[in-house]
């Protein structure tokens, strides 16, 4: 398999690049001065491109790779990836689900518990020097508050799973009511943001869940509510987040995604009762390890003519 041509846009996982160079020709596309060029002249040679949150096969990669057989992303999320194109095409595409769904959880709880209790401005109120001169204010508490959950896959259970344990009461929204859940369905977003203290959002980016968080959900949601956003910075309409929490209209925000990535609102910047992470969701060295180990094991399931491990097209 070492003749098989495979594209890798950008940076990824150091682990990843080298178990792929291990078996597969493998392109690093950001360390190649003329790109475009370097495509064209290699066309005929890659068979698989490697996606993630930032970069994936659009339309004009695909249209301009005839021999492409299959897009492995590590990630659980395609937005990044033209789906429409790819089953027109007859391209394969697999992602990284299930390895990921305890850290991205995990960090839904932490930020929630950030906001909240605003541990990182006490951090900086201990570092600062400032507790010398006082003792911080109080803060509001986690356990026992309503959590909306925007989203019940595997992410959404695994948040509804660890809420509980701290004896949250758990309200959802997701495109059909599921009948095995115990917990109380609402059939739009925004009578869901009425009605809990913390929204979570844990969906797939699609082009009906662009913007889902609008002005109309932020405003249900209220001056004490807290957003948390672990699924795709185009979920929420960011001009509006912005003017909610410099108005007052919102309790807090905990987002570790944006809507242009790497840029992050400044006004955001010197608020307390915002916490921003730099899309660090599945950011450990086990879980990127597993994510790196899936897109192996598909790219080799399928130049072996075997069954994908985590097919989506």
């Amino acid at each position: 398999m070492d003749s098989i041509g495979v594209l890798i846009p950008i940076p990824m996982s150091a682990y990843l690049e080298q178990e792929l160079e291990k078996r597969f020709n493998l392109f690093k596309l950001w360390t190649i001065p003329h790109k475009t060029q370097f495509i064209k002249d290699h066309a005929t040679s890659i068979r698989a491109v490697i996606g993630n949150a930032f970069s994936g096969a659009d339309a004009e990669l695909i249209e301009t790779l005839p021999k492409l057989e299959i897009v492995a992303s590590f990630s659980v999320g395609l937005d990044r990836v033209d789906l429409k194109k790819c089953k027109e095409k007859g391209i394969r595409v697999t992602n990284t689900p299930d390895v990921l769904t305890d850290d991205v959880a995990d960090l839904a709880i932490g930020l929630a518990l950030a906001v909240m209790r605003r541990l990182c401005e006490c951090d900086r109120y201990v570092r600062s020097g400032q507790w010398k001169k006082g003792d911080y204010k109080l803060t509001t508490k986690f356990t026992g508050k309503t959590v909306g959950i925007i989203g019940m896959g595997r992410i959404g259970k695994a948040v509804a799973k660890r809420a509980e344990a701290f004896s949250c009461p758990i309200v959802y929204f997701s495109r059909t009511e599921k009948p095995d859940l115990k917990f109380k369905y609402y059939p739009s977003v925004v009578e869901l943001a009425s009605n809990c203290d913390v929204l979570v959002v844990a969906c797939p980016l699609t082009e009906e869940t662009r913007h889902i968080i609008n002005r109309e959900v932020i405003d249900a949601l209220g001056p004490k509510g807290v957003l948390i956003n672990i699924g795709r910075g185009p979920h929420v309409d960011e001009p509006e987040l912005v003017s909610a929490l410099l108005e007052g209209r919102l309790g807090g925000a905990g987002l570790d995604v944006y809507q242009n990535e790497p840029e992050v609102p400044e006004q955001l910047f010197g608020l307390e009762n915002v916490v921003l992470l730099p899309h660090v969701g599945s950011g450990t060295v086990e879980t990127r390890n597993a994510m790196a180990d899936l897109v192996i094991g598909n790219l080799e399931a399928h130049f072996l003519n075997k069954p994908l491990l985590t097919p989506v097209v």
